[in-house]
């Protein structure tokens, strides 16, 4: 994106940040019951120098605690000082959901489904509108920082629309995480707002919520620190030691059967076609199900919950293959499908099931 010859005053929340300057400020965006307001603390670091503005956002689910322990370590190292340009940081973007151990706020909506948001809609579609506001049109580039759900793990990965943007292609190959999935653009999500207004944001996965993940934040910290040395906003980056594996698709793994699942891999492990990758039981001793693997592919998601439901997320297989199979026609997973009838295809459960052992 062009930028100006030199740098211009930039206007936040009622505030007139200048070149040079680093402010803190705060969006107000409605009161708890009880009348506590309820802000949403904004870092702003801004160089002398013009260049772009990049977005480091967390706690889009408030229970996603890797990337705001990420964002939370650089502004205390005083890390995010750009050499040009200007870095938006916001910690927690859900404080409600921060507040209640919830991915969600109050009323039960996700805001990553609320883009572009609604001044006068649910509380999620209001805080997506505020945002989209007061941020997105400063705004040139992004990383949305994520994490798995409830007991259930991701490896390091960026998530992006990949092959069809050569600016995101950019900044996930800059940022250099582990794993780069290809992921479409979901309705009312943040990047296909940013999309459909010409910036770019990719996101990074690590971890589980409501746990520290320590090698997936520093992961976060080095892949930061590349994509603004890409952007020449900060000195050279430590190298990543291995190219990323690249996904263009990928697969989750559902339980035919309910009962007590035991795990036989372990992230970012390769699984063959066939290959036993674990075992549902019964609770009693009398049966248990062989999990066999329809696909080959590699463990970016994994389940550390051993109590199973029938058609729960078991492992998720990031796939370097070509050749497409029935399986890429299930719908994608979600931490809260909208129509529960969604969650599970029998057409999936007959490749997933395995052999029965006695």
């Amino acid at each position: 994106m062009p930028h100006p010859a030199v740098p211009t005053n930039l206007c936040l929340n009622g505030l007139v940040i200048k070149p040079g300057e680093r402010v803190l400020t705060r969006l107000v965006i409605s009161r708890l019951p009880s009348g506590t307001v309820i802000d949403i603390p904004v870092h702003v670091f801004r160089s002398g120098e013009p260049g772009p503005t990049v977005l480091l956002m967390a706690g889009m689910h408030g229970d996603e605690v890797n990337g705001i322990e990420t964002i939370r370590r650089m502004i205390r190292r005083d890390l995010l000082q750009p050499l040009r340009g200007t870095i938006i940081a916001v910690p927690i973007l859900n404080i409600y959901g921060f507040l209640n151990f919830s991915r969600e706020v109050p009323d039960g909506k996700d805001v990553n489904r609320s883009f572009p948001g609604n001044p006068r809609g649910s509380l999620a579609s209001r805080v997506a509108h505020r945002f989209m506001r007061e941020i997105m049109p400063l705004i040139d580039y992004g990383i949305d920082f994520h994490t798995g759900g409830a007991a259930r793990a991701n490896i390091p990965q960026i998530r992006c629309l990949l092959h069809q943007d050569a600016e995101t292609d950019a900044l996930a190959a800059a940022f250099g995480a582990p794993f780069t999935l290809h992921a479409a653009l979901r309705p009312g999500s943040l990047r296909e707002a940013a999309m459909q207004q010409g910036r770019r944001i990719i996101v990074y996965e690590t971890g589980e919520s409501l746990r520290l993940d320590e090698g997936g934040i520093d992961l976060a910290i080095a892949g930061t620190f590349r994509l603004l040395h890409h952007l020449g906003m900060a000195p050279a980056a430590a190298p990543t030691l291995t190219p990323s594996v690249v996904c263009m698709r990928s697969t989750w793994l559902r339980a035919r059967f309910a009962g007590l699942f035991r795990s036989l891999v372990q992230l970012g492990q390769y699984v063959e076609k066939g290959q036993v990758y674990g075992s549902v039981a019964d609770p009693y001793g009398e049966t248990a199900v062989r999990l066999e693997a329809p696909v080959a592919g590699y463990i970016i998601g994994l389940n550390h919950m051993p109590v199973v439901n029938q058609g729960d997320a078991l492992v998720h297989l990031g796939r370097t293959d070509a050749a497409p199979s029935r399986l890429d026609h299930a719908a994608p997973f979600e931490e809260k499908p909208r129509l529960p009838a969604t969650d599970l295809h029998e057409e999936d459960d007959e490749e997933i099931a395995g052999e029965e052992l006695k």
